[in-house]
């Protein structure tokens, strides 16, 4: 499974269990919560109406006197209430008392006079100077049919002897409509906020999982030995991670780079050191002095060929070494073309070739390094020009394609032998020049191809169907 999956499923089964738990204890925690906040409300109903019906209870009046008229006149008054949101249009009270012995003698219901209630809690308990109470099914098949009811002690006097008892029942269905609230909201903010922990979660977990791709992706390109830039910044773990990944490449890069340029150098400078030393070594001996010319011109020769070697070999290692570009510009390539082909233009009259510009592109801008493109398609012409023959053209065309301008510069030379076209970019890989002439040092086109990596171009070179070789550098169009 995907890390980002793994991730959003462990951040949502935590959050999630969390939040159904919490939900399920306030869900659970409502109803009984709000018959506490009930009974509470009764137990003071209930002690206060025990004070009023006093009075009645000893001067046995309680089933005709103020006290039973009063309630009567309450049950028939009208209400008209608006409880947050919830109507209210009756009193659900219910009220009764009874004697010292249990037996009812006022129900505000009218139903029960005469009954004996001594074996209930409420009474049983409170004539026992207990708190009395107790929550009663009406149809005992119904568990929604409970009645609590709360009882207060009639007293015969300021703490003298119990001489009845007032209980105050109310069903517990009027609660209902306030619980079914309560619980609604709750679910209703709780599913919210288990959509909000999974739009964070998602959230969180796709920053993640982009922030270790994009690293993933860069750990793959540096491991591929490719040309990357290291994606993230910022002070977070993930951008500490990549910049040590950096570093770590950086110093690896580095100590091989070294070995590898140490080897190739020391490999090529060999022979043009073997020949410079056996020069110096023969030009020791007495000589013709047409012959020591020709030794002289020979040391000279190699000599220039080693600070050809090592100039462009630390161009191509300064270019190698770059991850992106330093300078970007605005740079038109027809002129530069225009001024490359003037001065190329004596070399190639020397070997007897001609140079033919058509540039077709316009506009004809891209985006880049000023000096390493014009580096990059002076090789391409110094190495078609030194393989032209004589009284030969070398063509060089720019052309626009789609969002990419191509500069294409044809020889009518021999071409490019099959086994070499898998090489001819490989560093200090060069082909024998035609008449004899020294090879080249083999880095022009290496040094051409990291100039096109850099511009996120690229450049080809193959045989052409009618003979010669096609170089092409393609780069994006500015």
């Amino acid at each position: 499974m995907h890390i980002g999956l793994r991730i959003f499923f462990g951040f949502f089964l935590i959050v999630g269990l969390a939040t159904v738990l919490t939900l399920r204890v306030f869900v659970q925690e409502v109803k009984p919560g709000v018959r506490q906040a009930m009974e509470d409300t009764l137990i003071d109903t209930a002690h206060v109406l025990a004070a009023l019906a006093a009075d009645d209870m000893k001067a046995g009046r309680i089933a005709h006197g103020d006290f039973a008229r009063h309630m009567a006149a309450l049950r028939d008054m009208p209400v008209d209430a608006d409880v947050s949101g919830l109507h209210k249009d009756s009193i659900g009270y219910r009220v009764y008392v009874t004697d010292a012995r249990g037996i009812v003698r006022f129900d505000s219901t009218g139903t029960d006079v005469g009954h004996d209630y001594s074996r209930w809690n409420d009474v049983y308990l409170t004539l026992r100077g207990k708190y009395g109470a107790r929550s009663t099914r009406t149809n005992p098949d119904d568990e929604a049919s409970t009645v609590m009811h709360v009882a207060a002690p009639i007293r015969d006097g300021d703490g003298g002897r119990i001489i009845g008892v007032l209980t105050v029942a109310k069903p517990n269905a009027a609660m209902a409509p306030f619980i079914e609230r309560s619980q609604r909201k709750i679910l209703l903010y709780g599913g919210l906020l288990i959509g909000a922990a999974c739009v964070i979660g998602l959230a969180c977990t796709l920053w993640l999982a982009h922030g270790l791709s994009r690293l993933r992706g860069y750990a793959r390109a540096v491991a591929a030995g490719e040309r990357a830039e290291m994606p993230l910044r910022g002070g977070g773990e993930l951008a500490e991670l990549g910049r040590a990944v950096q570093g770590m490449r950086e110093r690896l890069e580095d100590k091989q780079y070294v070995e590898h340029y140490i080897h190739t150098l020391t490999h090529e400078m060999k022979s043009p050191l073997a020949a410079i030393g056996g020069a110096a070594e023969l030009l020791q001996e007495a000589m013709p002095a047409s012959d020591r010319q020709r030794f002289v011109a020979n040391i000279r020769a190699q000599s220039g060929r080693l600070e050809t070697m090592i100039r462009k070999l630390l161009a191509l290692a300064d270019v190698e070494q770059r991850q992106r570009l330093e300078v970007r510009e605005p740079v038109r390539l027809a002129p530069l073309l225009a001024q490359l082909g003037s001065e190329l233009e004596p070399r190639a009259r020397q070997r007897g070739v001609t140079l033919r510009l058509a540039a077709d592109a316009s506009p004809d801008l891209v985006a880049g390094d000023p000096f390493l493109l014009r580096q990059a398609i002076a090789n391409l012409l110094e190495n078609a020009i030194d393989f032209a023959p004589p009284d030969s053209e070398v063509t060089v065309r720019l052309e626009r394609r789609g969002g990419a301008l191509a500069i294409a510069v044809a020889d009518q030379g021999p071409g490019i032998p099959d086994y070499a076209l898998p090489r001819v970019f490989e560093r200090f890989y060069s082909l024998p020049r035609p008449h004899g002439a020294d090879k080249s040092t083999g880095l022009g086109l290496c040094f051409a191809r990291e100039v096109a990596t850099l511009h996120h171009g690229d450049v080809t070179l193959a045989n052409r169907p009618g003979g010669g070789a096609l170089a092409e550098l393609t780069l994006p169009a500015g």
